[in-house]
């Protein structure tokens, strides 16, 4: 059974790998489809770390790595990242690697209730030992914190309206299956534009459940502390809001100075950790969107530690 079909696969590992007995970090492991390549170009001497808050996928792989001994895999959040450097004695990594992607398996699988297209509870928890879930937001969030969440992590224009609806229905009902948000979205959203309202909205609650953005900025900057000179820094995002965080987090560190262009000498001490390697996003060929569709809106940008 192919439970998740990697990503860019042969780009992200082309740029990540550049010793083949360094260390690595794997910081979205999934079920191992980007491990398993970085494996293949690595000597009996490297060591791969890897993390994923799923249970399920953290608990596939276990068994998956078992007995590759350059393999330790924690059911962590990436955020992690410097606590776990700590517990194995890495003080620098050759590369790290994140693919932000809901897993195909996820998205597939009704339990985890991470798409509108099954009837499931309304979780949407990567982790399921944290607190908040998407039922608790769409009953106890008021209506205007639950337009801006539409708005903002779902870019959804119709989010007022949206919200509107939501607190309309929970009056009569709570919210505990997808199929109550979806019967409550299209009481507002015309049929040809519900499924893309229905996308936004599943997003926007997801980031908001997960700190999906705030965990991103967080990591990106701990990576970049953890880099060796030379160490590779690569992400794969899937919308519009991680890659502008990615964009900017990897130009803010590669800029040399951050004072006012007025300003007659540099005071700010700035310093340049990043060469960025991708101009442009690197995204997926014709031939492997045609193979794997959820590989569409993929954006891969990589950087390089000074």
């Amino acid at each position: 059974m192919m439970l998740h079909k990697p990503v860019l696969l042969k780009e992200s590992v082309d740029y990540l790998v550049t010793s083949g007995s360094g260390v690595y970090f794997d910081a979205t492991l999934g079920f191992g489809g980007h491990s398993k390549e970085i494996l293949k170009r690595l000597n009996a001497e490297a060591k791969l770390i890897a993390t994923d808050k799923d249970v399920e996928a953290f608990d596939y792989a276990r068994k998956e790595f078992e007995n590759d001994e350059r393999v330790e895999i924690y059911n962590a959040s990436f955020t992690e990242i410097k606590t776990i450097a700590k517990i194995e004695f890495i003080d620098k990594f050759d590369g790290i690697l994140a693919d932000l992607g809901v897993s195909s398996y996820q998205l597939d699988n009704p339990a985890s209730g991470f798409t509108y297209r099954e009837e499931a509870p309304l979780d949407l928890r990567m982790d399921r030992n944290s607190a908040l879930t998407a039922s608790d937001i769409l009953n106890t969030y008021d209506e205007k914190e639950i337009a801006n969440i539409l708005f903002r992590y779902g870019e959804e224009k119709a989010s007022r309206k949206i919200a509107a609806q939501i607190n309309k229905f929970r009056q009569k009902e709570k919210f505990e299956t997808t199929s109550q948000l979806r019967n409550a979205v299209a009481q507002v959203i015309p049929p040809n534009y519900l499924k893309k309202s229905l996308s936004r909205v599943f997003q926007a609650l997801r980031i908001a459940v997960n700190n999906e953005l705030d965990e991103l900025k967080s990591f990106i900057t701990d990576a970049v502390d953890l880099l060796k000179p030379g160490g590779r820094l690569v992400i794969i995002s899937y919308h519009s809001l991680e890659d502008r965080i990615v964009k900017e987090a990897f130009k803010y560190e590669a800029l040399s100075c951050i004072c006012p262009p007025e300003a007659p000498v540099c005071t700010c001490d700035k310093e340049s950790r990043l060469k960025i390697l991708t101009k442009k996003p690197v995204a997926p060929s014709g031939e492997e969107i045609k193979e794997n569709f959820r590989a569409r809106s993929a954006k891969l940008r990589a950087a390089e530690r000074k």
